[in-house]
C-alpha cells in the first residue's frame, strides 16, 4: 500500500487532495501547523472507509527538525513514502511591496519558498535511498510571471518555486530515473486561503472586480484535487506539470460567463 504526505493539509486543496489519495486505497499522512484543524481533518479522513491508514502530524515546515520528524514518523509507520506534496503556503497582505514589514516578508518567503526548498532538501534522500518517490510542488500567482499589485511578494516566491522544481528535477534526473519531480498548478481555488494572508492572521477584503474573476475562472478545490490526484497516481515521468486552469479552460470560461452566472461570494 503506497502512503502519501502532503504539507498544509488540514484543510482547503491539501485536504481536498488526501481524501481522493485516502479514497484510491493510501495511506494518507496530514502534516499542519494548526492542531485543531489537524485533529478535525484527521476524523473526517478515518470515516472514509478504504484500506489506507491516517496519520496526523503537527508540524512547521519552516523548522528542519519539524520536517525530520514528519519523515520518521511516517517511515516508522507506513515503511515508506510514495509521494510527498508541498503544498503548504500562506497568502500575502494585499498591500504593495514597500508597505510590508520585514516580519511579514520574512515570514511569507520562510513559508511559501523556503519551506518548499526545505522539505524538498529533506524528503529527496529519502527516495534515493529507496530508490523510488515522487515529490511534487504547488505553484501559483507569479509562477506563469503575472503580476498583481498587492500579490508581488507571494508571487516571487512562487516563480521562484517554479524555477527550483524545475532545477531538482534536472538534477534529481541526472543521476537516479525511478524518481519524478512536478509542478501542479491548480488555478484559482475558492478556499479560506483567498480572504485572508499569513495563516489567518489578517482579512483580505476582496474588490467587486477580483470576485467577478474569481466567479468566472475559480473552482472549489475537491473539483480540481480529483483531476490532478488522478494524473499524480498514474504518473511515471519527471519534470511534468499538471495544469487545472489551462488556456482553454480560461478562454472558455469567459466565453460563457454571461450564461453560467457563477457565484462564490454570496451572503
Amino acid at each position: 500500500m503506497k502512503t502519501v504526505v502532503i504539507t498544509g493539509s488540514a484543510r482547503g486543496f491539501g485536504f481536498a487532495m488526501l481524501k481522493e489519495f485516502k479514497e484510491n486505497d493510501f495511506n494518507v499522512v496530514i502534516c499542519d501547523i494548526n492542531e485543531e484543524f489537524l485533529s478535525k481533518a484527521q476524523e473526517e479522513l478515518e470515516k472514509i472507509n478504504t484500506r489506507g491508514k491516517v496519520l496526523a502530524v503537527k508540524a512547521d515546515i519552516t523548522q528542519e527538525e519539524d520536517i525530520e520528524r514528519v519523515i520518521n514518523f511516517t517511515i516508522e509507520n507506513t515503511k515508506k513514502i510514495d509521494i510527498w506534496i508541498n503544498n503548504a503556503g500562506v497568502n500575502q497582505p494585499n498591500e504593495k511591496i514597500w508597505e510590508l514589514d520585514k516580519k511579514t516578508i520574512d515570514r511569507l518567503i520562510d513559508i511559501d519558498l523556503k519551506g518548499t526548498i526545505l522539505c524538498s532538501n529533506k524528503i529527496i534522500p529519502i527516495f534515493l535511498k529507496q530508490n523510488s518517490g515522487a515529490l511534487y510542488n504547488v505553484e501559483g500567482h507569479g509562477s506563469n510571471d503575472a503580476t498583481i499589485t498587492g500579490l508581488s511578494l507571494y508571487g516571487t516566491a512562487k516563480r521562484g518555486v517554479t524555477y527550483f522544481t524545475e532545477a531538482l528535477a534536472h538534477e534529481v534526473g541526472e543521476i537516479n530515473s525511478n524518481i519524478c519531480i512536478g509542478k501542479i498548478a491548480p488555478g484559482i481555488m475558492i478556499t479560506n486561503f483567498i480572504h485572508t494572508s499569513l495563516g489567518d492572521e489578517k482579512h483580505i477584503e476582496l474588490d467587486d472586480k477580483t470576485k467577478k474573476v474569481y466567479n468566472i475562472l475559480g473552482d472549489y478545490p475537491e473539483t480540481i484535487a480529483k483531476f490532478i490526484v488522478k494524473k499524480i497516481i498514474n504518473n511515471k515521468k519527471n519534470n511534468v506539470k499538471f495544469t487545472w486552469l489551462t488556456n482553454r479552460r480560461a478562454a472558455w470560461r469567459f466565453m460563457s460567463s454571461a450564461f453560467s452566472k457563477r457565484n462564490f461570494f454570496k451572503q
